[in-house]
């Protein structure tokens, strides 16, 4: 077990770093999103039919992701829903290094009551886990294993430039499932997979709220410099080799920050942490959280909520299942709900 490290209670709080931001950093996004359109015709569905769970009906899904490539998925509802009915809808993203794994795996949300999508993770899933389906067939270039530092040079080269358009892409292709709900759809996940549900609930408007569980990819100069763990140790690695790169490395990662995502967030959050997470460090993701609608602020509009549990002898684990319990009840609260 670790021991707090990082800044403490009262100064995570108050945590805003002034983060680098390049000039042309909505504009990165805006035609990335346009050279990637999602193409409704590449969802494809099939029913699993040799469940042994009786309580649930299982999907295989398909979509197209970044450049049309076929990212896989499950979507899970609960077997009483009825024909034409439609639920509100949970699109999950999975963890650094995992993937979507079996049915089995995802029966909370739709035991709740909710439809459930939940992303596979392009090139990923050996891990841990029990594995994932979708390749990434793009060119990785020369960098330190894992995905953190594979086209780095360039932005545009980035392998996070393509799975955070899988994740707008995944919220796109609930609107052509059966019994998901575009009208209210959430979007949570861990680790990386909370990364993605800040990433989703920014870049796509369909997004009604967003539940990031210790998240990672923000503040990344101090991340990198205060984690000894994958991933961020990737990029120190990385430099270790690569002397004299690291402002081009920075640079690339400022487009893929975060924080500076979020403050362009128009939507509430649910963010969680552990304080004693030695792998995605708690000030992290207060910086995320605290920054959170900040663009809403300067153009004379009221910031969105963002509230934060802090788990406080927790490490990347973070909430686990409690914090699930607390994502139900607040989606349930913030839908209207009635059980």
């Amino acid at each position: 077990m670790s021991t707090f490290f990082d800044l403490d209670r009262d100064q995570l709080e108050t945590y805003r770093p002034d983060s680098f931001e390049p000039e042309d950093f909505d504009e990165f996004w805006a035609v990335t999103l346009e050279e990637n359109p999602f193409d409704p015709r590449s969802v494809q569905i099939e029913e699993v039919t040799d469940l042994v769970v009786k309580t649930h009906r299982v999907f295989d899904v398909t979509f197209g992701g970044y450049a049309g490539d076929p990212i896989k998925a499950w979507l899970t509802i609960p077997a009483t829903a009825q024909p034409g009915e439609e639920l509100p809808t949970i699109v999950e993203f999975r963890g650094y290094g995992g993937g979507r794994g079996l049915p089995y795996e995802h029966l909370g949300w739709a035991g709740a009551g909710f439809a459930h999508l939940v992303m596979d993770n392009r090139g990923q899933g050996g891990n841990w886990g029990t594995g994932a389906d979708t390749v990434d067939p793009h060119p990785l270039g020369v960098g330190q294993f894992g995905l953190m530092t594979r086209g780095i040079e360039d932005p545009h080269d980035y392998y996070f430039r393509r799975i955070y358009i899988d994740a707008h892409h995944a919220v796109e292709a609930t609107v052509h499932l059966p019994h998901c709900d575009e009208k209210r759809i959430i979007v949570t996940g861990q680790s990386q997979g909370g990364t993605l549900s800040v990433v989703a609930g920014v870049l796509n408007p369909r997004v009604l709220a967003t539940m990031p569980d210790v998240a990672w990819m923000a503040d990344f100069r101090r991340a990198v410099g205060l984690s000894e763990h994958t991933p961020y140790q990737e990029v120190v690695r990385y430099l270790s080799v690569f002397r004299g790169r690291d402002e081009m490395v920075f640079e690339t990662l400022a487009y893929f920050d975060i924080v500076s995502l979020g403050k362009r967030a128009t939507i509430p959050a649910l963010f969680s942490t552990g304080l004693m997470d030695i792998c995605c460090p708690p000030s992290t993701v207060y910086a995320a959280k605290n920054w959170w609608g900040e663009k809403v602020v300067e153009a004379g509009g009221q910031r969105p909520s963002a509230q934060i549990d802090a788990h406080a002898f927790n490490e990347h684990e973070g909430g686990g299942l409690y914090q699930w319990h607390r994502q139900v009840l607040w989606v349930k609260d913030f839908l209207g709900l009635v059980d």
